[in-house]
Order: structure tokens, then sequence, then C-alpha cells
């Protein structure tokens, strides 16, 4: 089935799936009321999600682990490796630019870009921190498309304007700002202080 006609849901939540079937099943086979319970999810719904992705599970059986695993690895593409950049080289930045977690799931941070001459021009974790200006010409260059934003929310919607323009049609935004795209391109809003505020009143309720 191509990626194009899954549903986006589906698609967000098939990376959950494969991390569970990665660390939690060595077992030759797996159904999807075992991952939904694993995950804490609606056992309707990922049935629904893996049948989208994979015709060979069989009743009161399941899946083959291995068929699965590779359907959704096809999916996702984690054979492949789609180049990534990232906007604002800051500490939050400098640690994606330094994470090499995101190869698991296909994704490869190729460089950051950043208007402060104190960090552009200079390699970190073995990468290179650019010029924005230079930002059109190395997307094109290197087939990049996605981009996650990690500038101050003062500066969030003019970099997400600027990136849109040179070829950007994806973007993870951590600025804790909320920006506006075209409908055509997609956002993956990710608010730390929103998330550690939830674990918080979690641990204290």
């Amino acid at each position: 089935m191509k990626k194009t006609s899954i549903r986006r849901a589906t698609l967000g939540r098939l990376p959950m799936y494969l991390q569970y079937i990665r660390e939690n099943v060595n077992t030759d086979t797996v159904s999807a009321s075992r991952i939904a319970k694993g995950l804490g999810l609606g056992e309707v719904q990922v049935r629904k999600d893996l049948s989208m992705v994979c015709d060979a599970g069989k009743p009161k059986v399941g899946y083959e682990t291995k068929v699965l695993k590779t359907c959704i690895e096809s999916v996702l593409g984690t054979n492949e490796s789609t180049p990534v950049v990232i906007i604002g080289a800051g500490r939050l930045g400098q640690a994606l630019l330094g994470y090499n977690g995101f190869l698991e799931y296909g994704l490869k941070i190729l460089a950051a870009f950043d208007n402060d001459p104190e960090k552009v021009n200079k390699e970190m974790f073995g990468k290179m921190i650019y010029p924005m200006e230079h930002l059109k010409d190395f997307c094109k260059e290197n087939g990049v498309s996605i981009a996650a934003l990690t500038v101050p929310a003062q500066e969030a919607q003019k970099a997400t304007d600027f990136a849109v323009e040179n070829g950007i049609c994806a973007i993870w935004n951590f600025a804790p700002f909320r920006i506006v795209v075209p409908e055509n391109i997609y956002v993956k809003h990710e608010n730390l202080a929103l998330s550690l505020a939830h674990l918080n009143i979690s641990a204290n309720s």
C-alpha cells in the first residue's frame, strides 16, 4: 500500500507500534490486541491501523512478527535515510544535532542553520552549522523537505515562513509558539514545557 493512501493519524502511530515490536516482542507472532494493551491504546484502532499497512494478519493468530515489522518499516522508510535539517542552533538544536537515534526511524540530521555569526560556519558533532541564507541551496542539493524548528518563540513564525519559502514542507516545531503554515505544509508541535507540566501534575496528584 502506498504511503499516501494511509491516513495521517495512522502514520503518526506507526512509529509507536514499531518501537513496541522492536523492544518487547520476541515471539514468532504478535496480535493487535497485545500491541494495543502494551501501548494503552484501543484494540479496534490498532487493528485498523495494522490492516492498512499489512494484509498478512490471521484471525486468532495475529501477524508473523518479522512480516509485520517489515511492513511497518517499509511504510515508514526506516531502511532509507530521509534528510532533515535543524533551524536554530541553540542548546536544543545542538542536542538534536548530536542525537543519532533518529536513524532507527529513517531520519538523518544533515546540518543546522542559524543567524548567529558566533555559531555559523562551525562544525558540531561532525555536522555543519550554516547561515540561514544557505538553506535554499542546501535543501535543493540534498533533497531536504523536513526541518526541526528550535528557535525562540519570537522568531518562530519568521523562521517558519522562510523555511516554507525555501522548500520545507514538513516542520517539527519545538518553539513555544503556534506557527501558521499553508494547508499543504505538515506541522508536528512538540511542547516540552507542557509535557513536563503534565508529568509534574501526575507525579504530585
